[in-house]
């Protein structure tokens, strides 16, 4: 049995001359939870449309647990695009039945085993339209998962939730990898709420792949960075890129660069920026967060 259970190869969608996915590249493996992060119209929720055969591809090719007959193998996959469809006149219970019905699964006992694993058992009864957004995007993962999907693909399923609901999300979705095996592919904007439960990132960026990178060599490049504060922050940026090939950096407040790589260069670097006639007034090398570091790859200073 193949250990890769997604794999997108050179995928691309074109409206006319825009191609708003460009030879875009992953392999998810089982078991993880990878995160799919990039700025908003990055081409997050295309790949997941073309994924789910929502929108068609207009080259590259996909395969589902190592077999490109996407038909056969979609079934044992579940996807939540943008907001969870629901009738918000009917019940949690109820919603949870119709789509059962539809997926030929008859079991009663399923639907409160369901509701009950994602927090909502003691609100089956009530109307969908009562729900906080919180409590539909639990609902609408409920419905994803009442097929027991081997992989689950959702698309910002955080975005707009208070604190509390980003958590009530993130610990159901680590529960749903832990307890039952799903490999979760999940989108968002903001690598910070992903940033607690994934175990691999791909930074996404004008349909392209950036970088694909473990949530572990994440961590170990993120706890060094050197920050730097010169008289001239737009001509140090240039210095930085001309002379050093430097570009993931990003300028914080106008004030200060944080550089993200040839962070052992310390000696070079200072020496080619006093060498261009910039005073240096601060140069340290210390630990980024997350946030900052994603800012780096997908914009630099323009992030």
């Amino acid at each position: 049995m193949s250990d890769t259970v997604i794999k997108l190869d050179k995928l691309t969608k074109a409206y006319g001359k825009v191609k708003v996915v460009n030879e875009f590249n992953l392999e998810v493996k089982r078991g993880h939870i990878y995160g799919l992060i990039g700025p908003n119209g990055a081409g997050k929720t295309t790949i997941m449309k073309m994924m789910a055969g929502l929108t068609s591809v207009t080259k590259g090719s996909m395969e589902f647990f190592g077999d490109k007959n996407l038909d056969k193998n979609r079934p044992r996959m579940s996807f939540m695009i943008e907001n969870p469809i629901l009738d918000i006149n009917m019940t949690a219970r109820e919603n949870l039945e119709y789509v059962g019905y539809l997926k030929g699964i008859p079991s009663q006992e399923k639907y409160d085993e369901i509701l009950e694993f994602v927090g909502l058992g003691k609100v089956g009864k009530k109307r969908a339209g009562n729900f906080s957004l919180g409590m539909r995007q639990r609902l609408g993962i409920a419905m994803a998962i009442i097929s027991e999907p081997e992989v689950l693909v959702l698309d910002e399923p955080v975005n707009g939730l208070d604190p509390e609901g980003i958590v009530d999300v993130r610990n159901l979705l680590t529960k749903l990898s832990q307890e039952k095996n799903v490999t979760i592919l999940i989108s968002s904007h903001l690598l910070s709420e992903l940033s607690e439960f994934c175990t691999d990132y791909a930074i996404i960026n004008h349909g392209q792949l950036v970088e694909t990178i473990s949530a572990e060599e994440l961590r170990i490049k993120c706890e060094n960075h050197i920050t730097i504060k010169t008289d001239d922050i737009p001509a140090t940026t240039a210095v930085l890129e001309q002379k050093l090939g430097i570009k993931e950096y990003k300028v914080v407040h106008n004030e200060e660069i944080h550089v993200f790589e040839k962070v052992d260069e310390l000696m070079t670097i200072s020496k080619t920026i006093t060498d261009a006639g910039l005073t240096i007034l601060k140069f340290v090398a210390e630990g980024a967060n997350l946030e900052e570091y994603y800012l780096s790859k997908v914009g630099g200073e323009h992030a």
